[in-house]
């Protein structure tokens, strides 16, 4: 079990890789990938991240692998979570360009190369955004579709940074852009945003284009509204230009105010 980038060849190098973090899907994580793996075109690789190799994710997506040779599955050891899923995805990545996406269907696949070429045209994240026109989202928790939208519009509204849909975690992103800065996570889903964050401190480039979220059909998510509330908080402010309390993003965000 796992995956070993230094098996592709180069005529076979992905130019876009897929991060998928997953809890307990079970057979429910099918279709999403089936219709992921169809709907991108480009030299991919599809890596699904899983805590535990016990997970009722395993055996649905090994066994899928045998259609869709770019999906892979890789046990997360960087510590339980979302967060860690993420980053341990994001190292194990063979593209310059990653983009996360959920396991449960809620995202539009057809967008991840629209996202990933946004990418390779210059900007360091895009976004797949609920809140600017054209976009839509359908079901969920009421409380948290409120909470993320007054969220992304307001950070947008003060911060000027080029997404309306900073919470969302269907990004893009340049992976190099990511190496720099580091993923101080190591919880929940507020990746997008201490990226979105860390990018507008640093006065980098940021996309968008609307799109269609729908709540999953089977299953319950895994958001932790409560827990995990604290910490979106935390990069909201930051974003805004507040200190953080880790010494080595205050010395990033130095360094790069210094050079300008």
């Amino acid at each position: 079990m796992g995956y070993h980038p230094e098996e592709l060849s180069l005529t076979t190098a992905p130019s876009i890789s897929v991060i998928i973090p997953a809890f307990e899907e079970g057979e429910g994580v099918v279709a999403g990938l089936t219709n992921l793996s169809q709907e991108i075109q480009q030299p991919n690789e599809i890596l699904v991240v899983v805590d535990n190799p016990s997970d009722s994710t395993v055996a649905p997506v090994n066994k899928l692998s045998e259609e869709y040779p770019s999906i892979r599955l890789v046990v997360n050891t960087y510590g339980a979570g979302p967060a860690n899923a993420i980053r341990f995805g994001i190292d194990q990545a063979v593209a310059n360009v990653v983009v996360v996406t959920m396991a449960d269907g809620c995202d539009d696949p057809r967008q991840v190369e629209e996202l990933a070429h946004l990418v390779k045209r210059g900007v360091v994240i895009a976004s797949a955004s609920r809140y600017m026109p054209g976009g839509q989202q359908v079901g969920g928790p009421r409380i948290k579709r409120w909470l993320s939208r007054v969220a992304g519009k307001s950070f947008a509204f003060i911060t000027g940074v080029g997404t309306r849909d900073a919470t969302n975690s269907f990004k893009a992103y340049d992976k190099n852009f990511v190496n720099q800065v580091g993923i101080h996570s190591r919880h929940g889903f507020e990746i997008g945003l201490e990226l979105t964050a860390k990018a507008r401190r640093l006065g980098l480039s940021v996309a968008e284009i609307p799109t269609t979220w729908i709540d999953r059909t089977y299953g319950q998510s895994n958001f932790k509204l409560a827990k995990w509330l604290p910490r979106y908080l935390g990069w909201y402010l930051f974003g805004l230009g507040f200190a953080h309390p880790d010494s080595t993003i205050r010395a990033l965000i130095k360094s790069r105010e210094t050079k300008n």
